[in-house]
């Protein structure tokens, strides 16, 4: 076999061609979107002030929370909301695997 393809070299790039097209077209069909889709985990504190707005809400329960979960080991990222019912809800995002 080796000096069939030795004797004909063309034959031999023709083929090679044609695997490397294959395997290029072969991979743009691979089902990338069977791979699972990792949402880090994340915990959402929520708490209420029956009659204030969304200021004073924000002034004293948000805030007061907020610089008790700042520095927790792994803690990626936080956001809250206030609204003017006197609700609050915090939401702390930790690193996977945590």
């Amino acid at each position: 076999m080796p000096n069939f393809f030795i004797d004909r070299p063309i034959f031999a790039w023709v083929i090679a061609i044609i695997i490397m097209l294959a395997g290029g077209l072969a991979i743009l069909k691979l089902p990338v979107a069977q791979y699972p889709t990792i949402a880090p985990p994340a915990v959402t504190i929520s708490a209420s002030y029956p009659g204030a707005d969304a200021k004073t809400v924000q002034d004293t329960v948000t805030q007061v929370i907020e610089q008790n979960m700042n520095g927790i080991d792994n803690l990626m990222y936080m956001s809250s909301n206030s609204d003017s019912t006197g609700t609050v809800q915090i939401t702390l995002t930790f690193e996977s695997g945590t």
